[in-house]
């Protein structure tokens, strides 16, 4: 807590290209939160071998997302944007925490069934103590908040127990985190199941808009996207994919549901892909505009990783170095 605010932590992965829904949901709340929180946004690289990966693919995506968090908004100068792999810590954190942490415990995370029946041919240990890692994530940097989704809730539990645990044993070493509950970011499905949450590991390319997409892309996605044989333009349950167009366009022109309806009440479907296409490329072209500007200043991409990682280190060197000690290990000669 350097600057007397409390500490925030979060990340993504760096596998697949982030979508509308990352942006509109997650990453655009970030950029406020740096005002009221020391916010420390990992790249979560180490997360990401989980299921193998192309290396060179991997540094590629990894370094954009990176790219992404800034163009998105986020000052390095500010929050500490950095790739968990440049901090030794987050491993060596890991480590200890495993022996903090119970068989029957991971073998409850529903995360892990769900990736071992998509990636049965790789069933490895990292996918099993993958909640490890992630509570060494936020207790490294003593975190007192993590924005999570109802998919992490239950690793954000889990990081709890592990806190209190080793706090029961060992006195008042780990801050125990709690959800981050504030603005909540719009929640967007996908444009051809509104039945699941838009993602990027999606097999179907017209069920995503990724954040990269140019215009004609997002155009012709949204002109396939999923409605219904209504063919009236109402914010309901009933109608969940005329629905998620709705949340996209409020999300993307901060106009209201009721707005919105009142707008489209004699439009057809085709009218209101139409304009949520051309509202989602207007909140799009900017963020793509500065991508691609920092992707040709490489001097100061590669300033923001190593001063960041560097920040990053150091900050959680000093919750390490504590734990260490506590649990018996002998003390470094500098």
């Amino acid at each position: 807590m350097l600057n007397g605010n409390k500490v925030l932590f979060s990340g993504m992965q760096a596998t697949g290209n982030l979508t509308l829904g990352n942006y509109l949901g997650a990453l655009k709340n970030w950029v406020a939160l740096a005002d009221e929180y020391e916010c420390y946004y990992s790249v979560v690289d180490m997360h990401s071998i989980t299921v193998r990966q192309d290396p060179a693919e991997l540094r590629r995506r990894a370094r954009a997302l990176l790219t992404l968090y800034i163009a998105a908004g986020l000052d390095p100068e500010k929050s500490c944007i950095y790739f968990q792999s440049h901090v030794s810590g987050h491993a060596e954190l890991a480590w200890i925490l495993s022996c903090f942490t119970y068989m029957g415990e991971l073998n409850r995370m529903t995360q892990f069934k769900d990736k071992s029946a998509k990636h049965a041919d790789n069933i490895n240990a990292g996918l099993f103590t993958y909640p490890v890692l992630m509570a060494a994530d936020i207790l490294l940097y003593q975190a007192d908040v993590v924005p999570v989704g109802i998919d992490q809730m239950q690793h954000l539990e889990l990081t709890r127990d592990i806190a209190q645990r080793f706090n029961s044993i060992y006195g008042d070493v780990f801050t125990v985190p709690e959800p981050y509950i504030g603005k909540i970011g719009a929640k967007i499905m996908s444009l051809q199941d509104p039945a699941k949450k838009m993602s990027k590991s999606d097999e179907n390319p017209n069920a995503s808009i990724y954040l990269m997409d140019d215009p004609d892309t997002i155009r012709r996605k949204c002109k396939r996207a999923v409605t219904d044989s209504e063919g009236v333009i109402l914010y309901r349950d009933e109608q969940p994919g005329v629905k998620n167009l709705l949340d996209i366009y409020c999300a993307c022109t901060s106009k209201t549901p009721d707005e919105a309806v009142r707008e489209f009440e004699s439009c057809g479907y085709g009218q209101l892909k139409e304009a949520v296409s051309e509202a989602v490329i207007s909140v799009l072209a900017p963020l793509q505009e500065r991508v691609r500007d920092l992707e040709k200043d490489k001097a100061y991409i590669d300033k923001v990783i190593h001063d960041n990682a560097e920040r990053a280190a150091y900050a959680s060197s000093k919750t390490l170095r504590k734990v260490q000690k506590k649990v018996g290990f002998p003390e470094r000669i500098r």
